[in-house]
């Protein structure tokens, strides 16, 4: 992943942002040693603006659409009430198996129930409504997962997508993969949509913050 921002500026903002725990810290140095793709962990940066989200809104229950090695669920979990929840969608079980080992080494573990399989089998059979959604899947699907869930949100809660600059080829035209593609479209769709109102935020590689539109 390219850093569209200098390394030095995205450590400033880490350094002036909430502290990364310390299990958090363990899993994502673990996750760099283990996993072929690493990179695709949130980071303590992005970790502070989910925890922060969620408290924003309040959240008690939380759906997140593909959990890697689960440093965002961790990180949800951890601004979450006692009774709060994590429901995490992964279909990857080497990433699943080192999630599980840290879920079981942190006291908030216990609010994360992880669910294997495709992600829009899942969300499909969900009830409920959710505060706050967290979108790190296939982005060859990014347009289906947001319409589930827009069906899922409570009316104050929150839709994050994260990876929504995509390296900064979502400037390109034509795009030059399916994957880019698919991002693209989903930020037209999702910025001319007046049942939502939407912010892209330049942290990381990009997050779309989307709300129901207040009537």
């Amino acid at each position: 992943m390219k850093n569209l921002v200098s390394a030095e500026i995205e450590a400033y903002a880490e350094a002036h942002s909430m502290a990364e725990s310390v299990i958090c810290r363990a899993l994502r140095e673990e996750t760099y040693r283990r996993m072929e793709s690493p990179q695709m962990i949130v980071g303590p940066l992005e970790g502070a603006f989910l925890k922060m989200m969620t408290q924003l809104v309040g959240a008690r229950r939380v759906l997140e659409i593909g959990m890697f090695t689960g440093y965002s669920a961790l990180c949800f979990a951890e601004v979450l009430p006692e009774d709060g929840m994590v429901i995490t969608c992964e279909v990857d079980e080497e990433s699943a198996g080192l999630a599980r080992t840290y879920f079981s080494r942190s006291p908030v573990g216990k609010k994360i129930e992880i669910r294997m399989g495709q992600a829009l089998d899942t969300m499909r059979d969900l009830t409920g409504q959710f505060d706050v959604i967290f979108v790190d899947a296939d982005k060859k699907n990014y347009l289906n997962y947001f319409r589930r869930a827009t069906d899922l949100l409570a009316p104050n809660g929150v839709i994050l997508i994260d990876n929504v600059l995509w390296n900064g080829d979502v400037l390109q035209l034509p795009p030059p993969d399916e994957q880019t593609a698919a991002i693209q479209e989903l930020n037209r769709v999702v910025s001319a949509d007046p049942s939502v109102s939407a912010v892209l935020v330049t942290i990381r590689d990009g997050i779309l913050v989307v709300k129901k539109t207040m009537r």
